[in-house]
């Protein structure tokens, strides 16, 4: 017996939430390690879980329009995880780029590895810039998204309209 993956697994938003998750949970560890840094390591974490989260809960929704409201909870995490890392990149002096086309690479166990300098892995340049597009990137595809989630609601209803028509089409038949 094969067992077929959830559909929400093939999205690309979701496939960047899981990279941007093990990427953060990676990067607080190495680069905010003091105990002065507990909340922003908890809430930089919690941001990319949710946003993981409720991309997977709203693709589970019968409902489009909590499909699309989940959707932009995910949205708005990583939004709030952005600017984590913006003021950290701002705090920490590193200049942040418009592009950065580095990719992380995962390890045998499918965790993503947090790219590195290979002359001095404590400079967060690169991981920085690599998360902040990253985030960029699967924001621009989280707008896209809920866009055409959006039209579909528009030119098809949703679920509750569907099955007030289905009520109406019992009740005269």
């Amino acid at each position: 017996m094969t067992m077929t993956k959830p559909g929400y697994e093939y999205l690309i938003t979701y496939q960047y939430s899981i990279e941007i998750y093990d990427l953060t949970d990676e990067f607080v560890s190495k680069f905010l390690g003091g105990r002065e840094y507990v909340r922003t390591r908890e809430q930089m974490v919690q941001a990319a879980r949710s946003c993981k989260q409720n991309i997977v809960e709203g693709y589970m929704e019968k409902s489009l329009k909590s499909y699309i409201k989940l959707l932009g909870v995910a949205r708005a995490s990583l939004e709030e995880l952005l600017e984590d890392f913006k003021d950290f990149a701002r705090g920490h002096r590193v200049v942040l780029r418009d592009k950065w086309d580095k990719w992380g690479k995962r390890e045998k166990t499918g965790k993503f590895l947090l790219p590195l300098s290979p002359l001095d892995p404590f400079d967060p340049f690169i991981p920085v810039n690599y998360m902040v597009n990253l985030i960029r990137r699967t924001t621009y595809l989280l707008d896209r998204q809920i866009s055409a989630l959006e039209r579909k609601f528009i030119s098809e209803g949703g679920y509750t309209e569907k099955l007030f028509q289905k009520r109406l089409s019992y009740r005269k038949g």
